[in-house]
């Protein structure tokens, strides 16, 4: 690699990615949307330029010099007052880029899925990336564009594009400007505004691993194939005991009936759709999800990437001290 094109370079994942190749040596272009805080990217030497992936022409100016394409920029959002626009960034979006890139003659393309886009095991079996598209049924218009945008790049693999797709499991650590659902409960917990857990679980795993992940999926991934970038399998309640544990704080842990969830989640998007027409802190959807085991299996990852994974508690504790430094926390 020489040159790199990263769409979504502000994001969490984003930033990270452009870091991990900043310190391989490799020149980055960022490409960023009109207006957005471009904070996680101050005082990289980036080449940075404004655009959206549903602008061909723009895109064709971005990717332009560029060997190598990291294509991260999607919404994500479990609630939206137009579901449309998921669709087109997350899909459209995608297969503009993509499209732009093969003719550009770019050398490889790293395409930024999600575990979401990866079907569930039964219990508590982790998932593999084989394990088949299950979330059909519960209409989540996110977790559908991820899998349908990872399934037309993948089908373009076969077609001589070099697409290598990587799927990211639950982010945490530094540049979590929103935050995230993941970062979200690392501030509650230590702010001591955490309402409680139910009984599910997440693959929890370092953002700083994941851009590694991405850079090491475009050094050494295989052309049409997937890895989860995920670090360890655990359940909410482990999760949180962990966040309180390093940040040593005391915390009364209450499990929570997964109806109270799911009534709140069910509510509070109905008043987004009909009253207020802001994003509700928890909808139906994400309810849904967050109620699952939600566990997988890296080994695709560390045997064929040489993927390896910082301790999570030195994750946890690199998150709590970037929130403080923030504000976030107290």
């Amino acid at each position: 690699m020489k040159k790199a094109l990263v769409t979504g370079a502000a994001g969490f994942i984003g930033s990270n990615v452009v870091r991990e190749l900043l310190n391989e040596g490799v020149g980055v272009r960022a490409l960023v949307r009109p207006g957005e805080s471009q904070r996680n990217l101050e005082g990289l030497d980036v080449e940075r330029m404004e655009g959206d992936v549903l602008d061909p022409a723009r895109l064709r100016k971005a990717v332009q010099g560029c060997d190598t394409l990291f294509h991260l920029a999607a919404i994500y959002t479990f609630w939206s007052a137009d579901p449309r626009q998921i669709y087109e960034v997350n899909i459209r979006g995608t297969n503009y880029m993509l499209m732009t890139a093969r003719e550009a003659g770019v050398e490889r393309i790293v395409v930024t899925s999600s575990i979401a886009a990866i079907g569930l095991e039964p219990g508590r079996t982790p998932a593999t990336e084989e394990t088949p598209f299950n979330w059909f049924r519960h209409k989540i218009d996110y977790v559908l564009t991820k899998y349908l945008s990872e399934m037309n790049a993948l089908d373009m693999a076969q077609f001589g594009l070099p697409v290598v797709v990587v799927n990211p499991a639950f982010p945490f650590g530094p540049g979590d400007i929103t935050p995230t659902p993941t970062g979200r409960i690392v501030v509650d917990v230590v702010n001591g505004k955490f309402p409680g857990y139910i009984d599910a679980g997440i693959m929890a795993v370092d953002v700083r691993d994941v851009a590694r992940g991405h850079v090491l999926a475009a050094m050494k991934g295989r052309v049409g194939e997937k890895y989860i970038l995920g670090n360890e399998n655990r359940t909410l309640k482990e999760m949180v005991e962990r966040i309180a544990q390093v940040a040593g704080v005391k915390i009364r842990l209450r499990k929570l009936p997964k109806a109270v969830m799911f009534g709140y989640g069910w509510a509070a998007e109905r008043i987004a759709d009909h009253v207020t027409h802001r994003e509700p802190l928890l909808t139906y959807a994400a309810a849904q999800t967050s109620a699952k085991f939600c566990y997988f299996d890296s080994t695709k990852a560390r045997t064929e990437l040489g993927l390896t994974f910082r301790p999570l508690d030195d994750t946890i504790r690199d998150a709590i001290a970037w929130f403080r430094s923030i504000g976030m926390i107290k």
